[in-house]
């Protein structure tokens, strides 16, 4: 009677577990979103879903999807987070191109920018978390697992023109950042135009990146404001992490 009952029970809980994950997607972005942007055959898989409000400004630049399709594998507000309220602030205004090669996690809250002559690539399981600012101007690429916790900003262009005051020079307003494989970034990290980071790199919280930390070699430890190299042989531990991740990730 009693393994009848904890039966029951379990089958409940994963029933109800279900209908409220569901019930916090937004169909209509969702729908609108996929059938928009992607062929038929493509757009009925669902593979980008929205969670909560969100703002699409513009979506007239080119969305695409190298590798498998699966449902929901694009995820944009997804609750993976420890806090579970949105502020319905997320907005999106893609105007260039925008690339996933396979499952990716947006959290809450985000803004993102795509430029008419930007490109921004995702790599598998690489992740942006709640309240996180993307504006590409020119090319921002992330590896496969680069994840970035909440409060980061990855910004490629400073805006505004900078002028050399003795020779009139004008400097380069944007320049490219990639982010390398297996890269952790801790919340608040800013990171601005021509940041280059190794595989297997950790960023600690509250820094700004903005140079290239490629000749340090992987598995190392970069932090400050600006970022500086601190620590070599320590890295995420992403081979004991990296299953479990997925099993909770993906959807």
């Amino acid at each position: 009677m009693i393994k009848i009952v904890q039966h029951n029970y379990r089958k409940a809980r994963a029933i109800y577990q279900k209908l409220q994950f569901y019930y916090s997607v937004n169909w209509t972005k969702t729908l609108y979103f996929n059938f928009k942007k992607f062929p038929f055959g493509v757009a009925k898989q669902l593979p980008v879903f929205f969670y909560g409000n969100v703002k699409f400004t513009a979506i007239t630049g080119k969305i695409q999807i190298i590798g498998p399709i699966t449902k929901g594998m694009i995820g944009f507000g997804q609750p993976y987070e420890m806090n579970t309220l949105h502020k319905g602030i997320a907005e999106i205004n893609i105007l260039g191109a925008i690339v996933f090669r396979g499952n990716v996690q947006i959290g809450k809250d985000y803004f993102m920018y795509i430029g008419i002559d930007g490109y921004c690539e995702f790599g598998h399981m690489s992740s942006l978390a709640s309240n996180a600012k993307l504006i590409c101007i020119e090319r921002v690429v992330l590896g496969n697992y680069a994840r970035f916790g909440s409060e980061s900003q990855i910004i490629d262009t400073n805006f505004h023109h900078m002028v050399n005051t003795q020779t009139g020079k004008k400097c380069k307003m944007t320049a490219p950042i990639s982010i390398g494989n297996y890269n952790y970034a801790s919340s608040r990290v800013t990171v601005l135009k021509g940041t280059k980071t190794p595989d297997f790199c950790t960023i600690a919280s509250n820094s700004l990146c903005n140079s290239d930390y490629i000749s340090f070699g992987y598995n190392i430890l970069i932090g400050g404001i600006p970022a500086k190299f601190i620590k070599d042989s320590i890295s995420r531990d992403w081979e004991g992490e990296k299953a479990a991740l997925d099993d909770y990730l993906i959807i």
